[in-house]
């Protein structure tokens, strides 16, 4: 009983963090870039993934950076390739909308399963996925579902592939039985060489300021950093992944909270309707519920 009350206590931690990252990114964006803050946050997070390396003894496997090949293809899906389209997104969108529409990952981690993984689709998974997309639509058009004239349509294209790309991040990631900081350390290892070389030929790097900077590091350590850790300590805690799971269906409700307070924006009726859509299609259809995150 004592270990599951420290696995919700870690599990709650965790959840609120989260909860506050939405509201972190559309602040931070206001000083730096999209792709100043992907690179200064992945910075924190690679140095938070090598302090955790220290405290766990395992600061030997950084001499074996060449040996990791995975990580080299892991590293580009993420961090590089879908923070850089999250990023984007939460650049161009409401941080409602941007939100929102990267939580439908686990319906299209749903889909992909069905060619990657050779998994049946069952009646209950395609209403799952017709309730959360119908969802999609409902915040893309802020409501103005029957002309289908979406608000912003390459921001919804880029939220929405930003959910793709990290359901395929998932699938990849479970062929890779390394201990799992290693491997986020590796990952963002070689992801901050893909990031760093295409700041340089695309952009420009830019000294943040003291407000930019304290954003990047915010968004690196709860967001990319930290955050994976606890949530490990809960799931290993807890007596299921579904008692932890659970309480993740929670985020986006409190994000939006969060949202409201943090940076300003008007809630729209459309956003809550749709997001309670897109959540009770994941839970209807039971999308992300082996692997206890969401």
């Amino acid at each position: 009983m004592h270990q599951q009350k420290s696995a919700y206590v870690y599990g709650s931690i965790t959840v609120l963090l989260w909860s506050t990252v939405a509201s972190a990114f559309k602040l931070s964006l206001r000083y730096l870039s999209y792709l100043n803050l992907l690179l200064y946050a992945s910075f924190t997070s690679l140095f938070i993934f090598f302090i955790l390396l220290v405290l766990q003894n395992k600061l030997y496997v950084v001499k074996k950076l060449s040996s990791n090949k995975y990580s080299a293809i892991l590293g580009f899906v993420n961090p590089f390739l879908y923070y850089l389209v999250l990023f984007k997104a939460y650049s161009i969108l409401p941080a409602q909308e941007a939100q929102a529409l990267n939580y439908t990952w686990p319906i299209m981690l749903t889909l992909l399963s069905i060619p990657l993984l050779q998994q049946r689709i069952r009646l209950r998974n395609i209403f799952g996925i017709f309730i959360s997309f119908s969802g999609v639509l409902i915040i893309s058009t802020r409501g103005d579902m029957t002309a289908l004239k979406f608000a912003n349509p390459y921001g919804a294209f880029l939220g929405l592939m930003s959910a793709l790309i990290w359901a395929v991040y998932w699938i990849l990631n479970l062929r890779d039985g390394r201990d799992a900081v290693v491997k986020m350390f590796f990952n963002f290892a070689f992801g901050i060489m893909y990031i760093f070389l295409f700041v340089v030929l695309t952009h420009n790097i830019v000294i943040p300021t003291a407000k930019g900077l304290a954003g990047a590091l915010y968004v690196g350590t709860f967001e990319m950093g930290i955050t994976f850790f606890l949530w490990l300590k809960a799931l290993e805690l807890s007596e299921t992944t579904a008692q932890m799971a659970n309480l993740v269906y929670l985020t986006p409700f409190i994000s939006l909270i969060i949202i409201y307070f943090a940076v300003g924006e008007r809630i729209l009726i459309s956003t809550i309707v749709g997001l309670t859509l897109i959540v009770a299609g994941i839970i209807y259809g039971g999308a992300g519920r082996n692997n206890g995150t969401m």
